[in-house]
């Protein structure tokens, strides 16, 4: 198996428990947007315990990225990531695919299920080929947001954002479910593209195929 010890070149905040970490590229590594690997840290009992990370740069540019949340309600894989430092090292591992984008229609992310979805408009905005696809973001409050400003400038108003615990003017108030798709979508024949928790992703796909959804990309 394919394995690359690779520095980490910076780490910025994104929101409050989201990084983002600038990785360096290794030689005549690529990938597709909605592409992922799997990813260790390169420290003492750490190589083994690999996660799987979706790529948020885009391929032409010459460093890598991953947007992650920490998890610090326990000492796992994320936590620790949140502990690294510029200039320490990770494993990056095989490509695989992950989401692949089959033309305009609308994704549905819940939280930082959104992060498949970054590479994805990133590479359609370079293309000039947003479209009429359409955002629509699932989180518990406005500071929970990825990247909001980025998304609102490629998208407009086919940006949508519904809080779960927070009620503020301009956003709506909601979970995603079946009473909010059938307000907010009027043609479900177009491609839809789901990611976020598992039980959040298995509920969406019954409910857009029972809304008569005739494809549906999930990532898992």
């Amino acid at each position: 198996m394919e394995e690359h010890i690779v520095t980490i070149l910076d780490i910025t905040p994104v929101t409050r428990n989201v990084k983002r970490f600038t990785i360096e590229k290794p030689a005549g590594y690529s990938f597709i947007p909605g592409q992922a690997t799997e990813v260790a840290i390169n420290q003492p009992d750490w190589t083994h315990q690999r996660r799987p990370f979706t790529f948020t740069a885009l391929n032409s540019w010459p460093h890598l990225e991953f947007t992650i949340k920490i998890y610090d309600d326990h000492p796992g894989v994320t936590h620790h990531l949140g502990t690294l430092r510029k200039g320490d090292t990770l494993l990056l591992h095989d490509v695989w695919g992950a989401i692949q984008y089959q033309g305009e229609g609308t994704f549905l992310a819940g939280g930082a299920g959104v992060t498949p979805f970054i590479a994805i408009f990133r590479q359609l905005q370079q293309d000039g080929k947003i479209g009429q696809n359409r955002l629509i973001c699932s989180n518990k409050t406005r500071q929970d947001i990825i990247l909001e400003t980025e998304f609102r400038q490629m998208l407009g108003d086919r940006f949508t954002n519904t809080l779960t615990e927070e009620a503020f003017p301009g956003y709506d108030h909601h979970k995603i479910d079946e009473v909010y798709l059938r307000d907010k979508v009027k043609d479900f024949s177009q491609p839809f593209y789901v990611c976020g928790p598992d039980a959040m992703v298995n509920d969406l796909r019954k409910t857009l195929e029972k809304l008569g959804a005739r494809s549906v990309v999930v990532e898992l």
